[in-house]
């Protein structure tokens, strides 16, 4: 069984609420809920939540939640691969076989079946641990500026502030979509999400939004409606 799984806790402090807040007319669980019961590629949807509301509202959109997240798993310091592990545990517990699984964050509206679905499909046809959305970042980072204690300005890297943007290397950050594995990868403590063995499914910019506050959140909507009107 391949499952895709999506923590979305009830303590969000930025922006309180976040998992289940309208977004464009629906919770914003709902996204990638849908998403990937869309994609053809995942049995089953689980949410890992310690809250009731958001457990309410998951099922309502076609999510499963079997279990609640302890309170210790819960809180601002926990990692995202400590709760997968959490849920893959819970749910062999209650007899589920379990094979390939995707994390899927909660605050994903742009997310699509099809990026799940290219996403499985390239970790089967590589011998990758782990798979992962990304992006490449717009401007080389390389010519990144910091600001000192005085007011001024140094380069981040001075060996690299003078050279032309083509002869960089092009960098790429990690998309906070969704992270595909077999579920015996997910469960080896010893093989990391941003490891050597893994590799980037890497989406276009307009594809990608990190929701952290009010302004993250309102150009995700905006970036939302266009998207609609262009599949309209």
């Amino acid at each position: 069984m391949n499952i895709a799984i999506i923590p979305a806790r009830g303590g969000s402090k930025r922006i309180p609420r976040k998992n289940i807040k309208d977004f464009c007319g629906q919770p914003m669980l709902a996204y990638p809920i849908k998403a990937a019961l869309q994609s053809g590629v995942v049995d089953k949807v689980v949410v890992s939540t310690d809250d009731q509301e958001i457990a309410e509202i998951a099922r309502q959109y076609g999510a499963e939640v079997p279990f609640m997240r302890e309170p210790q798993l819960a809180d601002d310091y926990t990692g995202t691969s400590a709760v997968i592990r959490d849920a893959i545990r819970q749910l062999q517990k209650l007899g589920w076989e379990l094979k390939y699984c995707t994390c899927l964050y909660a605050t994903t509206p742009l997310l699509n079946a099809k990026v799940i679905r290219d996403g499985f499909q390239q970790l089967l046809a590589n011998t990758a641990d782990y798979v992962f959305t990304s992006a490449k970042f717009s401007f080389p980072i390389q010519r990144a500026l910091l600001l000192t204690e005085s007011g001024g300005v140094m380069p981040f890297d001075p060996a690299s502030i003078g050279k032309r943007s083509q002869d960089l290397a092009p960098a790429y950050h990690d998309a906070g979509q969704l992270y595909w594995a077999s579920t015996e990868t997910w469960l080896d403590t010893n093989k990391h999400v941003f490891g050597a063995n893994s590799q980037m499914q890497v989406l276009p910019e307009y594809l990608v939004q990190d929701i952290d506050t009010l302004d993250d959140w309102h150009r995700a909507e905006l970036l939302y409606k266009l998207l609609q009107q262009k599949h309209d």
